[in-house]
């Protein structure tokens, strides 16, 4: 846990290092006044997509409580999709772009699934099973019979 708040904690630095060097690079090239202009135009849009993405979320995970149906999906979505508005919020090119590709649908779809990993990684499968419903998994079927004819145990459930 210390180990990833320091991997943060270096990245936070790193990523204010770049995003302050290219508002200079950018300031010098375009003028100071339509950097800063840019920059607040991104923050404005950021707290519009904040608003919008917060009450998209809300209302998916309404109507997914209302029908029955396991919230998971709605959350990480719902997660991204904030995460991505939290981004533009941030001053500066680097996190726009970021939460930029965070709107976009085949991105926002890895990113949920990444979510949703780390989710099942961090709590019992019976929590992520409320969550998320049952997990879908492969089954690779053997056709050969083992060696001595014994039948072989299992379970089978269906969901």
């Amino acid at each position: 846990m210390r180990r990833r708040l320091g991997l943060i904690g270096i990245g936070l630095v790193v990523t204010a290092a770049i995003e302050i060097t290219l508002l200079v690079l950018v300031a010098h090239r375009i003028g100071f006044g339509l950097t800063l202009l840019l920059v607040l135009a991104g923050v404005l849009l950021g707290g519009w997509l904040l608003r919008r993405e917060g009450a998209r979320g809300w209302r998916a995970l309404r109507q997914a409580t209302a029908a029955g149906r396991p919230i998971g999906p709605e959350v990480s979505d719902g997660l991204v999709g904030l995460l991505g508005a939290l981004l533009f919020v941030v001053p500066g090119f680097v996190t726009d772009l970021l939460g930029l590709a965070l709107l976009l649908p085949p991105v926002r779809r890895g990113a949920r699934v990444v979510v949703r990993r780390s989710i099942e990684r961090r709590f019992s499968s019976a929590v992520a099973g409320d969550l998320f419903g049952p997990r879908q998994v492969r089954v690779r079927v053997q056709r050969t019979t083992p060696e001595d004819g014994e039948p072989i145990e299992g379970e089978i459930v269906d969901s």
